[in-house]
């Protein structure tokens, strides 16, 4: 179990933070104690009490808590709309004020289709797993079938966090259509790295969403919303018979933190160096909405 402070790499700020955790004595005791192991294993997991816990805060009892959230995580207010919120949920799937966060338009430049923390990995071989804060985790075991994962062996891998404090939507990186999507169910384990230290499989175990995308300047993508412990629901608010544009809001997460995962191609597209050197040091970058985070290798 993890007991030192999470450290992430403010890409902006260009230096070390301590990472602020949501419920961070809760989450030591579940995953650091045998009695919360056993609930791990046995309770909390069950997609049903997330649903139920995320009912809660779908409802108008929950709004009480938003202000002292704000307080304590020292979130912008007023970077965002819908002030003031009706429920912690509606505050949580909340959306950036137009322009607060723009993306970048050049084609071969990859903007940050989630405002996370950032691991990034150059390739994928067949047997390769992704060091994650001692997680183990392989294309084929992500999208559920060998045959799916076998375009994207040898392509780079993009791994966004996002924390319960961070904005929960996540974006279309290019313009393009959706080519699949399905659903693989699971339980729902919290992705914490205190958590995946304890229990290497959450990533490729948990509830998520997996869809290919067929883009205009990266080729083609998996892209995978991963739920999480509390995460009351992955929501899809775009139709996937309509093609997208980049920066489209593909969905949003309910309450939770969440991880989206991003496949590509060989040959297609790179990370971005500073996102490679972190990860080679087991750090996480925090990027921006937006912002560059990879580029294109075929023009």
């Amino acid at each position: 179990m993890q007991k030192s402070p999470i450290l992430i790499w403010n890409r902006r700020e260009k230096k070390e933070e301590v990472e602020a955790v949501y419920g961070d004595a809760f989450v030591r005791w579940l995953y650091g104690t045998s009695t919360g192991q056993f609930l791990v294993e046995h309770l909390f997991p069950k997609v049903r009490l997330s649903r139920l816990y995320g009912a809660f805060q779908a409802s108008s009892f929950s709004a009480y808590k938003v202000e002292s959230f704000v307080k304590r995580f020292k979130i912008h207010h007023e970077e965002f709309e819908g002030w003031p919120f009706r429920s912690f949920n509606d505050f949580f799937i909340r959306e950036f004020k137009l322009g607060v966060r723009p993306f970048i338009q050049d084609p071969q430049q990859m903007p940050a289709f989630a405002e996370a923390r950032y691991f990034a990995f150059d390739r994928v071989s067949e047997k390769q797993v992704f060091p994650i804060k001692g997680s183990a985790l392989s294309a084929e075991a992500l999208l559920g079938d060998v045959k799916k994962a076998k375009p994207f062996l040898g392509g780079a891998v993009l791994i966004a966090r996002l924390c319960p404090t961070d904005y929960h939507r996540f974006h279309f990186p290019d313009s393009g259509r959706i080519i699949e999507s399905y659903r693989v169910h699971g339980p729902l384990h919290s992705v914490n790295p205190m958590a995946l230290a304890y229990k290497n499989e959450i990533l490729s175990t948990n509830e998520r969403q997996i869809s290919i995308l067929e883009t205009q300047s990266f080729g083609r993508l998996a892209y995978i919303e991963i739920g999480a412990l509390c995460v009351g629901k992955i929501v899809q608010l775009h139709p996937q018979d309509k093609e997208f544009s980049r920066g489209d809001v593909k969905g949003y997460f309910l309450f939770g933190g969440s991880t989206v995962v991003l496949l590509g191609e060989p040959g297609a597209w790179a990370p971005d160096s500073d996102l490679l050197e972190q990860t080679a040091q087991n750090r996480e970058t925090l990027v921006r909405l937006g912002e560059k985070i990879a580029l294109a290798t075929h023009f």
